[in-house]
């Protein structure tokens, strides 16, 4: 059964959701539909298309199947983000009355990419997928995938450099 197969693999499943969604609970849930995707399509899956290793090839699949899957949470958030922007227009509240100031980390850094790089980025340097098979991952020609990625990597570098990391807070003691 292909949920068997895929055991192995859900740890790093589970840390590719986490960096997509910048969210743990967020990051189950693409998990879970993810695994839910992968039981109604499992005559789909096609494990000759991945090589000789059947279990890098199931994982190509997953995260192809996760990928597809954030896509459709991502319009989804945007119809909703539009939505709000437009009460909130309405009722007179400004946009920006609820912004935080911006303290970038590498979490934050990474989820203020562009989804498109930001999924090249973690398949190929979290994932370790090589170029190839982030581009069957993703249905992207070879070349678009090394254009995202390098775009990807100055973008983050520049993030990181534009502000500072965020430290946690020195221990207090406590002086009587």
């Amino acid at each position: 059964m292909i949920l068997d197969e895929a055991l192995p693999h859900l740890p790093r499943l589970r840390r590719h959701a986490r960096l997509l969604t910048g969210d743990a609970a967020r990051a189950d849930d693409l998990l879970q539909d993810t695994l839910e995707r992968a039981l109604l399509k499992a005559a789909l899956w096609r494990p000759e298309l991945g090589g000789p290793d059947r279990g890098q090839a199931l994982r190509a699949w997953l995260l192809s199947l996760m990928h597809r899957l954030f896509l459709n949470q991502l319009r989804d958030e945007r119809r909703h983000a539009h939505e709000e922007f437009d009460d909130a227009l309405h009722g007179g509240a400004s946009a920006q009355d609820n912004a935080l100031p911006l303290r970038l980390d590498l979490e934050k850094a990474l989820a203020a990419l562009p989804a498109a790089g930001r999924e090249v980025l973690l398949l190929v340097c979290v994932e370790e997928l090589s170029y190839e098979e982030a581009a069957r991952v993703l249905d992207l020609p070879l070349g678009t995938v090394m254009s995202r990625l390098s775009r990807a990597r100055e973008r983050l570098r520049q993030l990181m450099q534009e502000q500072p990391l965020q430290r946690a807070p020195a221990a207090l003691r406590v002086i009587k």
